[in-house]
């Protein structure tokens, strides 16, 4: 009798101390635990986020030497490659934006690197006093790839008034500085983030499976559909069609001031994100582990075929649209809200069907009522 209560006392134990060993890890699906996560997160930092950012680094040095080129010798030939290099850099831009994890989230690199519209009140403002705090949150509008947009496109009506920006006008001195300083700055936040993924946050980032709101896994999960979501979908697309305003904001389209790119930038972010969903490599065909085999394990691949189908048909109708969105917007803008509805179409597939299928939990507040 003594030892069938003392069993039942042991039993009791075991249960409860199976019960509480971990309140806050979220029960996995079936056969969850033997898909290789892991491998999934070492894929993806070491043939997609680390290769980005290094690419990003390379084409912002590219970019660092035609701004030395162009305020050395301020002319037209000058300003065309420099030209040229931004929307180089810019685009590479496309493919480490989603990346707000690590260092990255920590410093908020992605708010120093692309908030547009640009405050060209604040940027001008900076210019004539020449003390400023470029890293500073009321700068977040003033500096990145839309505050060089501003001063290779925006500065004048033609590309003789931009120049005399940086020759004969009195100020030219401070117009270079500033140029000079926006590009320091971009480089010296992008080596940083780069740093810390070659150093140490790379294998903590891999180590971190858990199926956790705190784990890399289910943080990255959720950065990749919220830039999805709102990044391209919203802010590239949706915000100056008007989807989310009574009228159309054609002026916050990205790269405003260029006006001839904000298609090409669009399209190049949403590779950016399919080939992340599927694994593939940055500027590469191979691929490894992704969101796509992790589907593909759970027996969720006519899933996955949804999600590429659905990319694709997002890419035809941003292909269809004029280089320019706002030309597009102000001449045609239901082509441009017929491109939203098809990337909002994904986002029920990744923010519902895909994270039930993983089990994971959203981690960011909808406020724009889709």
């Amino acid at each position: 009798m003594i030892k069938k209560i003392f069993s039942g006392v042991l039993l009791v134990i075991f249960i409860a101390a199976c019960s509480s060993s971990d309140d806050n890890v979220t029960p996995e699906t079936p056969g969850e635990t033997s898909f290789d996560r892991a491998g999934m997160l070492r894929n993806i930092a070491d043939n997609i986020v680390i290769p980005a950012y290094q690419g990003l680094t390379t084409s912002l040095s590219t970019l660092a030497t035609a701004k030395d080129t162009f305020v050395a010798t301020p002319n037209q030939a000058n300003l065309d490659a420099l030209r040229s290099a931004w929307l180089t850099a810019y685009k590479s831009w496309q493919h480490v934006e989603a990346f707000n994890i690590g260092k990255a989230e920590e410093i908020l690199y992605s708010f120093q690197m692309n908030i547009y519209p640009v405050s060209t009140t604040d940027v001008e403002n900076n210019i004539a006093t020449g003390t400023y705090d470029l890293t500073h949150p009321n700068n977040n509008d003033a500096v990145g790839f839309p505050a060089l947009d501003y001063m290779l496109y925006g500065l004048g009506a033609t590309d003789t008034d931009i120049l005399e920006k940086y020759t004969t006008n009195a100020e030219s001195s401070k117009y270079k500085t500033y140029l000079t300083d926006l590009v320091s700055q971009m480089q010296m936040l992008t080596q940083e983030v780069l740093s810390d993924w070659t150093t140490t946050y790379r294998d903590t980032f891999i180590a971190s499976t858990a199926n956790t709101a705190t784990s890399a896994t289910n943080k990255f999960i959720n950065d990749f559909i919220f830039y999805y979501e709102k990044g391209l979908r919203a802010t590239k697309i949706g915000i100056p069609a008007g989807n989310f305003s009574a009228t159309p904001l054609p002026e916050k389209v990205e790269a405003f001031y260029n006006q001839e790119v904000s298609k090409e930038l669009a399209l190049e972010a949403l590779t950016a994100v399919q080939n992340l969903f599927n694994g593939t490599q940055y500027n590469g065909s191979a691929s490894g582990e992704s969101f796509k085999t992790y589907l593909t394990f759970l027996d969720r691949t006519e899933l996955a075929t949804l999600i590429n189908t659905q990319f694709n048909t997002a890419r035809g109708k941003i292909q269809d649209l004029n280089a320019n969105f706002f030309t597009q917007i102000n001449t045609d803008n239901t082509k441009m809200t017929q491109a939203y509805d098809a990337l909002q179409a994904a986002v029920v597939l990744l923010k519902v069907d895909m994270l039930q299928a993983f089990n994971v939990s959203v981690d960011y507040v909808d406020a724009d009522g889709d």
